[in-house]
Formats: structure tokens, C-alpha cells, sequence
């Protein structure tokens, strides 16, 4: 097999040296957080309050309207210092669409993210409040990460990514995998380059983490992307987790894993979105369980990750400004808890389950390079270990060089040493969907593709449990498969429904476009139903599961709509 048969593949040494000659025109510019804190990089900032002890936090902004997030960069900022409590860091939400050079920017499928479409953009955003600007979302990775990455640095921000994109997202109708690669080299020659530490900012969660069965794998990955950034490339690497690590043993268990292999300072643990199951209320007590427990795991061995309160309605809607403040507020007295939790926790499991995410993570690391080289990829070369990595995806990868035992029952191929959380998350979410449903054969013969429109895969690993359950034939659609490929799929294997898993802001259209490419069999669609009306000044989409039915859509608003649809499809 050939990771790599093209011919005349760039050379990933050209491409750093292009992007580090960018450096005598790119350099880092001004912000008002590093003036505010006195230092020359966030990362040197990190360092110092480590060594204080403190723990740091991070908000997400990211209103479609340039003008409203700078409204909230300040509002948010100031409201939390009124009552005591520092807001360290934003993370950025651009628009996917930013992921595109600005020449080809509109024509673009467009989000519900912000658009800024020029370097004073940026830089208007980081002087509105003395917070670290984390710009993480399409920047790195794309087509785009060239001018992206001079743009943040312009703007004063010391810490971009994201990384962890490049290896699973896609721009619908802009999958040119080597350009996308080549950007990113150059990109990172860029920031090698720079003056002071810039932290490469790499989610996990966004990467062939959300993918991994074992969270051993999830550290081989901190380790390999260590060695291409900063054994390879120079720049610091940080790495954000949390998003789906729900247990409380193993997101403390992979923090001491971080801390023992030196992945610090990492930039944040992101909340735990995917326990956000229920009312505001009820998510209160999920924001309070994985709050505690990443304050408590940053005074006990700090990493420097901040921590992030997610609002407590993000599982509804863009929260509001006040609503991020109201959590900011809630993080910063947790953080003042936390202390007093820490006699109470019995570190012999924790370490237990730490020391076999290490011994695991190093293997998978050693047996992939190892693997890679077999393959013919120059491993010394950072371009050629990107795109082998990401052509070979995170389910080969892990059943290739994980580390647990060869299992063909297993849902990896392997026996995890540290299962990966997602996989009980799922099963939980499947046993709640069903419960009530009548029993019985009515959907066995039924055959139904399942696609995501965009890169988050978790809800199609949902939809998946449920019909295996239901005893459907699942037939795989694929991941931010763009609608006409779609369409070729379903001419190809004609089954007798698709079924869509959608994230944010393209339903509609999305489901237009299934229409106009050919798609005339019953397709079902769930997840965040909603879309910005074209048109629209608003920076906040509107549902559109109404409009959706109204054309058509077997609208299923939730994971317990699924089957009773399905059963409306079966023959009698």
C-alpha cells in the first residue's frame, strides 16, 4: 500500500524554509493582554502562573457579528473582574469558511462562526480586552493557514491552531489534502520563526482523539504531534482535551498522563459538551462535575490549562454574553473549592490508570513511526508524517499500532488499556433512546446510510448504535461528505434511507442540495437544526426543523425520534 504515490510531492524542509522567510515581514505585533500581564508570550505568561499555582480560565466567543464579539470580549471580561474573577483566555470561533484563502472565501458554504475578513479584523478583536487571544478554529490545517497565521500574529495572538483539525476536518468542496498540508508546513515556519514562543494550540477532541477507543492512543498522538512541531519544526505544542472525557477518573488520569510525558503548559481543557444532555438546570451539575475536577487536577500538578465553563444552554443554542459571564463566574468560585477536594481523593487509581495511558501512549507513538517508515514515509520529513497521518486515519492507526491486546470483538480491533469515555457515552445515549421502544423484527431488512454534513462524528456513532440495534443494515455515507458525493454514494448502494447527523447552521441547505444532486429516497435529519437566514444581519441562526419537514425531511429533533421514523419506512 502507498500512503504516498504521488511523484513530486513538495519537500517539507522547502516549505519551512518559505514560511520561516516570511518572518522578515510577519512578526508578532501588539495586544492589550500582552501589555496587561507584562509578558512576552502567552506561553511565558503560563509559566508564571504555574509556578504560582493559579489556575487560569478560558471562555469560547465566536458571535457570526465581528461587532458583537468585540462587544462580548470586553463586556465578558470586565463583568468577571467586577466580581473578582480573571478571564485569562478566548478562544476564537472563526467561520469554516475562513479555512479558505480570502480570494475563494465567498464562494464558500458559510457557518454560523465569525468571518474577519481582513487583518485589522483580528487585531480590532485583541485590543478590545486584555485576554489572550487563542485563535484555534481553521486556522492551521487549510488552505487559508498562511495568511491566517500572519493575521493572528499581526493582532498580538501567541497561541493558534488548530492542529488537531487538519488530521479530521473538512472544508465542504475544498479537500486538496496536500494543499492543505503544505500551508500548514509553511504556516509553522512561520511561527518557528517568531521571536518569542507561540504555542501551536492542537484539540485532541477536534482530532483522532474523538476517534480512539484507548486514551493511550490519545497521548501517542500529544507525543507524535510533539515530535513534528516542536522536535521537527521548534515551536512549543499545546494540547486542549476535554470535550468528550466525561468520566472523572480518566480526565484526571489523562491530566497526570500530560504532566508526566511534559505537555506543559497546554492551552485548556474544554468542558465536557457532550454530558449537556438536559435542561440548563440539569447541566449545572455536569458543569459543576468536570469543573471540580480539572481545578482540582490543576492545583495538584498544574499544566497550565485553563479551564472552560461551558454555559449551561449550549446544547440548545450560541449561548448569550451574560450566559458566559454567569459561567465564568460559576468557574472562578470552583476554582476556589477545589482545594479543599483534594484529601479526598485517592491518587492510587488515578496514577494506576495514568501510568498505563504513558506506557501505552509511548508505544503507540514508537509503533506508528516505526509503521510509517515500513510504509516508505521519510519520518525526519514534517510534511510527509502530516499527510500519512491523516491518510491513514484514526481507526487504521489505532488498529494497526495500538497498544492493547489484538481483540477482532473489540470495537478498536484492540483491547483499550484505558478505554476512551465516548464509547460508554454512546452506549448510555443508545439505551435512553430505546427505552419504551417496542421490540421486534419490523426493521430488520431495512438498509439505511448514514452520513454527517460536517466533521462531528458523534452524532452519526449514535445514530449507528441505535439501528445496529434496531437490527438496520447500516451503510457507512461518511463524514462532512459534501452533497453530491452523497448522492453518488446512495446511487451506488441504493439503500432504503440516508440518515443525517448536522452540527450547526447548514440543515436546509444541506438538505436542498441532497435533493438537487438526485437524492429522492426518504432522508432523515437531526442534530442542531437550525441555519442563518440568508441575508440575515443577525450573528445567531434560527431552527429550521419546520422548514425542514415542510420540504420533506423526516425531521427527528431528537436520538428517540429516530426509531419511530424508521418504523414508518418499514413494510407492513
Amino acid at each position: 500500500m502507498l500512503l504516498l504515490p504521488e511523484p513530486d510531492l513538495p519537500c517539507g524542509a522547502d516549505l519551512l524554509a518559505e514560511g520561516r522567510a516570511l518572518a522578515r515581514d510577519w512578526t508578532l505585533g501588539p495586544s492589550a493582554f500582552l501589555r496587561h500581564v507584562g509578558a512576552a508570550s502567552e506561553y511565558d505568561f503560563k509559566l508564571a502562573q504555574m509556578a504560582r499555582g493559579r489556575v487560569m480560565q478560558h471562555a469560547q466567543i465566536g458571535f457570526r457579528d465581528p461587532g458583537k464579539s468585540r462587544r462580548a470580549y470586553a463586556e465578558i471580561w470586565e463583568a468577571c473582574a467586577a466580581q473578582g474573577v480573571t478571564v485569562d483566555r478566548y478562544g476564537l470561533c472563526l467561520d469554516w469558511s475562513m479555512a479558505l484563502p480570502r480570494a475563494r472565501r465567498a464562494r464558500a458554504v458559510r457557518g454560523t462562526g465569525m468571518i474577519l475578513p481582513g487583518i485589522e479584523d483580528f487585531t480590532r478583536l485583541t485590543e478590545a480586552a486584555p485576554v489572550a487571544a487563542h485563535f484555534g478554529d481553521f486556522v492551521l490545517g487549510f488552505p487559508a493557514a498562511v495568511e491566517n497565521t500572519q493575521a493572528a500574529l499581526a493582532a498580538g495572538s501567541t497561541a493558534i491552531g488548530n492542529l488537531g483539525q487538519y488530521f479530521t476536518f473538512r472544508i465542504p468542496g475544498h479537500d486538496d489534502d496536500i494543499e492543505a498540508t503544505a500551508q500548514t508546513v509553511r504556516a509553522l515556519g512561520l511561527i518557528a520563526a517568531q521571536p518569542v514562543p507561540i504555542l501551536v494550540q492542537s484539540n485532541l477532541d477536534d482530532g483522532f482523539a474523538a476517534q480512539f477507543t484507548d486514551l493511550a492512543s490519545c497521548l501517542g498522538m500529544v507525543l507524535l504531534e510533539r515530535h513534528i512541531v516542536t522536535g521537527l519544526i521548534g515551536p512549543p505544542v499545546g494540547h486542549c482535551y476535554g470535550h468528550h472525557f466525561s468520566d472523572p477518573l480518566s480526565r484526571l488520569a489523562f491530566q497526570r498522563a500530560l504532566a508526566q510525558v511534559g505537555a506543559a503548559p497546554g492551552t485548556m481543557i474544554y468542558g465536557n459538551t457532550t454530558a449537556y444532555r438536559g435542561s440548563p438546570a440539569a447541566n449545572f451539575a455536569s458543569l459543576a462535575n468536570y469543573l471540580l475536577v480539572d481545578a482540582a487536577g490543576q492545583v495538584g500538578l498544574p499544566t497550565g490549562h485553563a479551564i472552560n465553563a461551558v454555559p449551561v444552554t449550549e446544547n440548545e443554542r450560541i449561548p448569550e454574553i451574560d450566559e458566559v459571564v454567569e459561567a465564568q463566574l460559576f468557574a472562578g468560585r470552583m476554582a476556589e473549592l477545589a482545594p479543599g477536594w483534594l484529601t479526598l481523593i485517592d491518587p492510587a487509581p488515578v496514577d494506576a490508570m495514568a501510568a498505563r495511558i504513558v506506557a501505552g501512549g509511548q508505544a503507540f507513538a514508537d509503533a506508528t513511526l516505526a509503521g510509517l517508515a515500513q510504509f516508505g514515509v521519510d519520518t525526519a520529513c514534517p510534511f510527509q508524517l502530516l499527510l500519512s497521518l491523516r491518510r491513514m486515519g484514526a481507526r487504521r492507526l489505532e488498529s494497526l499500532y495500538g497498544a492493547g491486546a489484538l481483540d477482532p470483538e473489540a470495537p478498536g480491533g484492540r483491547l483499550p488499556l484505558a478505554p476512551a469515555t465516548i464509547l460508554s457515552e454512546l452506549a448510555e445515549m443508545a439505551d435512553h433512546a430505546l427505552k419504551g421502544q417496542p421490540a421486534g423484527p419490523a426493521l430488520r431488512g431495512l438498509r439505511v446510510m448514514v452520513a454527517t454534513s460536517d466533521v462531528h462524528e458523534h452524532g452519526k456513532m449514535l445514530v449507528e448504535e441505535i439501528l445496529r440495534r434496531l437490527g438496520v443494515t447500516v451503510l457507512d455515507g461518511g463524514v462532512s461528505t459534501d452533497p453530491a458525493v452523497l448522492a453518488e454514494r446512495v446511487r451506488r448502494d441504493r439503500p432504503d434511507a440516508v440518515a443525517i447527523s448536522t452540527y450547526n447552521g447548514i440543515a436546509l441547505r444541506y438538505f436542498h442540495a441532497l435533493r438537487a444532486a438526485g437524492v429522492d429516497c426518504p432522508v432523515l435529519i437531526g442534530g442542531r437544526l437550525n441555519q442563518i437566514p440568508e441575508g440575515s444581519n443577525s450573528s445567531l441562526p434560527v431552527d429550521v426543523g419546520d422548514d425542514l419537514a415542510q420540504a420533506g425531511a423526516l425531521v427527528c429533533r431528537a436520538a428517540t425520534d429516530l426509531a419511530p421514523a424508521l418504523r414508518g419506512l418499514a413494510p407492513d
